[in-house]
This record gives C-alpha cells, structure tokens and sequence, in this order.
C-alpha cells in the first residue's frame, strides 16, 4: 500500500480521450489485494516506520477514550453542531457531492473532473469495504451502547461475539468515507489552494460529529481518517509516472 508514490495529477498532465473520464470497470479487487497484503509487506520490513506509526498512536488513543468519552456523553455543548452534522446529513452530503459533481462534469464534457468522480468513488467502494472488515472483527461497541463510564476501558471485550456479524466501531465508517473523498478532491484540486482546507475541514468536521454524537469513539475516528487518507493517496490515486 505504501510501495508506491501517489501523484497529484493537475488537468494539464492528464491525458486526453474520452477513455480516462468514462465509467469503466472499477479495479477495487486489485485495490483490495494491496490492501490486504500490506501486512505482509511490514513483515518482510517494508514501510514499518509508518505502520508502527499508525499502531501505536491507535494504541494510544484507545488507551485515552476512557478519559475522553465520558465527556462528549455529558455535554450538551454542541447540540446545534450535532443537529447540522448529523449522520443522515453527512451520509447525504457525502453522497451528493460526488454525484453532483460528476453530473455537472458530464454536461460541461469534462474528462478531467469526471475521472475525479470515478477515482473518488473507487476510493469509497475500497474505504468502505476495508471498514466493514474490521468493524465485522473487532466487534468493538459504540459510545451509546456502553451502559456506564467505567465501561468505556472495556469496549472491544465487551462487543457481541461472532465473526462477521455486521457489528462493530472500529474504524468509523463515516469518517473513513469523508476522508477517502476529501483525499481525491484535494490532491487533484491542489492548485486552487482553498480547495485542500475546505475539503480536509469538511472531512475532520464529520469526524468530529461522530464523537459528538457518541456514535465513534476518538481512536475509530483517528484510524478512519489515517486509513481514508491512505488508500486514496497510495492505492487509489495514479502512483507516479502512470499518467
């Protein structure tokens, strides 16, 4: 996942021709194999700096969630921000901007943007897929359902067994999907400079709510937003010099 460099492909690199913006085949199942087989890479000592990276700084804020959560369950503080942020808004919002954007790429004949709408809804199908994964293993419980603060030390022993069985917080769902889709916009918009912060604010104000609104724990929305980013940049994204 990590042999590769991403390449921010600007509108005057990109090849032209009608192939590069068109819907073709999603190649998710070879993203998916990168993906999956990145452990074995760490393993042979490739790229274990940042995996070790991402381990122990997840380790550490699973280790800080009993001292984090307890708060965002008795505020009320952000009530309107929770209101705004909501999960039926996000997941609209997330849905709509690609296709809105890819609509309007279709009758402008742009070739370019419509290649992003694809490349960002590649790097949805493979976040989300990777998410499901995991929340189906690690069967880790959500803010809501733990009965009382004390239990919040114990959210992946005491998560409902069973492989596979659709349960699970870790990593967040949305969050990995924001990210994902903030990674693309904002690595093939590079050159207007707004377009970065607007997208990577957007992505971290979803995350965000999901810890407001108790649904995420802070270390599944950390590790939704390292693995979004990620995969987008370094599976999904054209590595250099294949543009």
């Amino acid at each position: 996942m990590g042999s590769r460099q991403a390449k921010c492909v600007q509108p005057a690199q990109e090849p032209s021709g009608k192939k590069k913006g068109s819907w073709k085949l999603l190649n998710v199942l070879h993203d998916q194999r990168e993906i999956w087989l990145f452990p074995a890479d760490v393993v042979r000592g490739k790229h274990w700096k940042p995996a070790l990276g991402f381990v122990a700084g997840t380790a550490g804020l699973v280790a800080l969630d009993p001292s984090e959560a307890p708060y965002f369950r008795a505020t009320s503080s952000y009530h309107t921000f929770d209101q705004v942020f909501s999960s039926r808004n996000t997941g609209i919002g997330m849905a709509a901007v690609p296709a809105t954007f890819y609509a309007v790429s279709l009758v402008r004949h742009n070739i370019y943007d419509q290649r992003t709408s694809r490349l960002t809804l590649e790097a949805v199908l493979d976040s989300e897929l990777v998410a499901s994964a995991l929340n189906s293993t690690t069967h880790r419980l959500r803010p809501a359902e733990v009965p009382d603060a004390p239990g919040f030390a114990d959210t992946f022993t005491e998560a409902p067994g069973g492989v596979f069985n659709g349960h699970g917080s870790f990593p967040s769902g949305h969050t990995i999907a924001a990210f994902s889709i903030a990674s693309v916009f904002a690595c093939r918009y590079s050159r207007h400079r707004w377009v970065p912060w607007i997208a990577y604010g957007l992505a971290a104000s979803v995350a965000f709510s999901r810890i407001t609104l108790q649904a995420h724990l802070a270390s599944d929305v950390s590790a939704g937003a390292v693995l979004g980013y990620t995969i987008s940049r370094y599976v999904v994204l054209p590595p250099e010099g294949s543009e």
